[in-house]
């Protein structure tokens, strides 16, 4: 890797209720097309700090903490994806970006086509990464346990406190889908999520704020209906295995099949070869690939 994920600076975008913190990595020209990237349920803006390295100054990439997560942890509710998808707008509108391509990687591409849905003169192309296409309950979880059940230790975490940031390094380390491909990249962007003093170290993410969005990606209709009615088009970009690395995927050829997803507006789904629901955004041939279909969109 060339080292440009590192140079990222900060803004502070207004939207209702106060402001989101957004990540930028400047192109090399300022003439270059910006691409509006957005992070996953628990994550925050430094989950595309591999894709920017791997787009190495050709775009402009944006990626906000989300309300509740990361630097924006203070930006308060009402939540729901509704609420992040006029987040983005208000925040495209603010910079003046005009039509722009937009991505997003688990609940944040249910976010990116929701945006496009309620905003459809802001958002030109898509790119939605393992995520945007609704997916079923886990057999035998009732509704209010579904949350637990899909995500696992990525939720458990936020009821947790940490010693110090040795510990909590550890406990990612021991997560099956990061533990064996640790990289700083993988380091900047676990320590950017922990808030407080030791020893009573936490996560950043606001319960709350989980509960209320990730109850909408499981059963919200108004989300699930997002990715059919799209007004401009998209492509998806699917992990071969699943948030715990485990041969299952969140998505697999049957149930892109089952969705019923129209060509016109999903023009193309793709498999990332080797790469589970998170490292699809890292590594080599993850963020590579992701990087190579947002210059494609962006060009």
């Amino acid at each position: 890797m060339n080292g440009y994920r590192s140079r990222h600076e900060e803004l502070t975008v207004p939207v209702a209720g106060g402001a989101l913190t957004v990540l930028r990595w400047p192109a090399a020209d300022p003439a270059a097309p910006v691409v509006l990237a957005v992070h996953g349920i628990t994550a925050n803006g430094l989950a595309w700090s591999e894709v920017a390295g791997a787009l190495a100054g050709r775009v402009t990439l944006l990626a906000p903490d989300l309300r509740g997560r990361g630097a924006s942890r203070t930006l308060g509710g009402p939540y729901g994806l509704a609420r992040h998808a006029d987040d983005m707008a208000e925040l495209i509108s603010a910079l003046g970006l005009g039509p722009t391509v937009l991505a997003g990687h688990s609940m944040g591409a249910w976010i990116a086509a929701l945006t496009a849905v309620r905003h459809p003169a802001l958002v030109r192309r898509l790119l939605l990464v393992d995520g945007a296409v609704s997916l079923p309950l886990p057999a035998g979880v009732p509704p209010q346990d579904a949350l637990a059940a899909v995500l696992g230790p990525a939720l458990a975490r936020l009821s947790m406190s940490f010693a110090d940031r040795d510990a909590y390094r550890t406990f990612w380390r021991k997560h099956p889908a990061f533990g064996g491909a640790w990289s700083s990249a993988i380091e900047a962007y676990i320590q950017r999520d922990l808030i407080g003093a030791e020893p009573e170290l936490r996560s950043s993410c606001v319960l709350e704020a989980v509960r209320a969005d990730g109850a909408e990606v499981l059963l919200d209709p108004d989300a699930a209906a997002a990715v059919h009615r799209l007004p401009c088009t998209a492509e998806l970009l699917l992990a071969e295995r699943g948030l715990l690395d485990e041969a299952q995927a969140l998505y697999d050829e049957e149930r892109i099949a089952a969705a019923g997803l129209d060509p016109d507006r999903v023009t193309s789904a793709a498999f990332v070869p080797d790469t589970n629901h998170y490292s699809i955004l890292r590594g080599g041939r993850g963020a590579d690939t992701v990087a190579r279909r947002l210059l494609g969109a962006a060009g």
